[in-house]
């Protein structure tokens, strides 16, 4: 028989969040934080903010300002994250951008922008952060996805390549590190309200004015089964989920999260 656990409880666990200053990373170092972790908001952006509004409600929170796509960037801060925090548990590398063009319209700066930030920035995180999991033998890493990395999409040439990228990368992560007690799992959001998802509607001329942002929205939901658009809580339950004792067996997994769209 099974003893009553709570397999979701994250307390002296570090995780560490790229992309999180807004948008479904913010909501990832939400929902971990409820769950005991200390988290580390990483982002280029600032969002010391929002570390500081985590702090104020009792939750041990950090903002680390770090380009993912320079090495000694993301070195010095996993460092910093290590000196502060003590050790690092999760990673959630999500951090990324997208240029919404076809293959003949992109410029080659905006092809390396994309790739660099979405899948060098991976690499780079993880090179540094694999071995402080080693260190305490283990540990969970979860790489947002998305639906067009399991299928193509429109427009949207440097950013299906990116997140195709990510899935099978993982898949190479996890058979890599299993040895080392890491799991490796990508998540795969669907359409979900970001302010990533307006800009792709602006860039697209779906939305043309503040005006018409309700009604794209709206329309990025309607032709999925469950007939709405993702919030980010959708997906930080799902990176929850993975980075948990509930997926204890679950590694080099594609996570689909997106109201049944590619079904």
């Amino acid at each position: 028989m099974f003893a009553r656990k709570d397999f979701l409880d994250l307390s002296g666990k570090t995780a560490v969040v790229t992309g999180a200053g807004s948008g479904i990373g913010l909501a990832v170092a939400d929902m971990l934080s409820t769950y005991g972790a200390n988290v580390a908001i990483v982002d280029v952006n600032p969002a010391g903010e929002e570390a500081r509004k985590f702090r104020e409600a009792g939750r041990n929170v950090s903002f680390f300002r770090c380009d993912v796509t320079n090495e000694q960037n993301v070195k010095e801060t996993v460092e910093a994250i290590v000196s502060e925090f003590g050790r690092i548990d999760i990673l959630h590398n999500n951090a990324g951008v997208t240029v919404r063009k076809t293959i003949e319209n992109l410029s080659e700066k905006e092809w390396d922008f994309v790739l660099d930030v979405g899948l060098k920035g991976l690499f780079l995180m993880s090179k540094y952060v694999i071995p402080e999991m080693r260190k305490i033998g283990g540990g969970s890493i979860v790489n947002t996805g998305s639906g067009w990395g399991l299928k193509g999409g429109d427009q949207a040439a440097a950013y299906c390549a990116v997140k195709g990228g990510i899935v099978n990368v993982t898949r190479a992560m996890a058979i890599d590190h299993g040895k080392d007690n890491i799991r490796v799992n990508s998540v795969n959001p669907g359409d979900t309200v970001t302010p990533m998802m307006i800009s792709e509607g602006r860039q697209t001329g779906e939305i043309k004015s503040d005006d018409d942002i309700e009604e794209f929205l709206k329309s990025c939901g309607a032709g999925r089964p469950l007939a709405r658009i993702g919030q980010p809580e959708d997906i930080a339950k799902c990176v929850l989920f993975l980075c948990s004792d509930l997926a204890g067996w679950v590694t080099g997994a594609a996570l689909v999260v997106d109201g049944g769209g590619i079904a």
